[in-house]
């Protein structure tokens, strides 16, 4: 029997995480004929099916099970000669898949991410951004990065930034006929732009003044679930918005839009960098990590 290559194992343990050959090609980086087939040979040659099959579904057979259960601390020791081995290089290399959202990929990609490959330019990343919270073990990234009140416990967590700052904003059209709030009660007499979370619930504002806080489900027409979206409505002057600063201070600089209810909204955490406190660590996350502790140290 032909040897089997790590390429087919990576393949098999991509496929098992994901329960779909067309997201483990994307994995793997190669195509879903290629990956399919690829498995396929290997049963051939192992004699003994891995996966069941529908055109809907795709799961373990016991065998499978067994066999990647097996598998995956082996691949990880592998993984981990490699990277011992490429500490001994001048420059790390690897690659480190990263999940985030679309805001937080915003916020980093050029100021910590694009800044890392141009130091490391050995190392491969693959950011993926999708706003829903993930368990990136089991989906196969090697890190994360959320707001800090959002990472799992049982995680190791690296700040990026500091506490973040939102603003309620509006357009100077959409004030034309009306006064600004003066306290977070009055919006239930304004519109506002209402931000739908990725578990489906919609975002209650939140308020804190002179040691209370509270949250309030705002009226509104229009119902988002992407903050540029809610800016661009924002700004058209559909309505007020509850957005981080980042996104909206070059506006407010410009006069674009309006700051209101200043002193009445509180800090949220800042981005971090996450990632399972597990044995075998790649090396490209290894340097990710030291770059940005280096970059977060005060400049003497």
């Amino acid at each position: 029997m032909r040897k089997i290559g790590t390429v087919e194992l990576e393949a098999v343990l991509a496929v098992a995480r994901r329960r779909s050959f067309r997201v483990a090609a994307i994995d793997v980086g190669i195509s879903a004929t290629a990956i399919s087939q690829m498995i396929g040979g290997l049963e051939a040659r192992l004699g003994v099916r891995l996966f069941n099959r529908t055109t809907r579904s795709v799961s373990l057979t016991h065998a499978g099970e067994q066999f990647v259960r097996d598998l995956e601390p082996a691949v990880d020791a592998i993984n981990h000669a490699l990277d011992t081995i490429n500490q001994h290089r001048d420059k790390p290399a690897g690659s480190v898949r990263i999940n985030t959202s679309v805001g937080a990929a915003r916020r980093v990609l050029s100021p910590i991410i694009l800044e890392f490959m141009r130091r490391y330019p050995d190392v491969q990343i693959d950011l993926t951004t999708e706003d829903r919270p993930i368990d990136i073990v089991a989906e196969g990234f090697d890190a994360g990065i959320r707001l800090r009140d959002a990472v799992p416990a049982d995680m190791i967590a690296v700040a990026l930034q500091p506490a973040e700052g939102f603003s309620v904003v509006g357009a100077p059209s959409y004030f034309a006929n009306r006064m600004p709030p003066s306290s977070p009660h009055d919006l239930l007499n304004h519109t506002c732009i209402r931000a739908r979370m990725p578990s489906g619930s919609i975002y209650r504002w939140e308020f804190e003044h002179d040691g209370h806080t509270t949250t309030l489900d705002v009226p509104g027409l229009l119902t988002l679930d992407e903050a540029s979206l809610t800016l661009e409505a924002t700004l058209a002057g559909v309505g007020l918005a509850y957005l981080a600063d980042w996104w909206v201070e070059s506006y407010v600089r410009s006069g674009e839009l309006i700051r209101v209810l200043n002193g009445f909204i509180p800090d949220s955490s800042g981005l971090s960098l996450y990632f399972p406190s597990r044995r075998y660590q790649p090396a490209g996350l290894r340097a990710l990590v030291a770059f940005i502790e280096q970059e977060r140290r005060p400049s003497s």
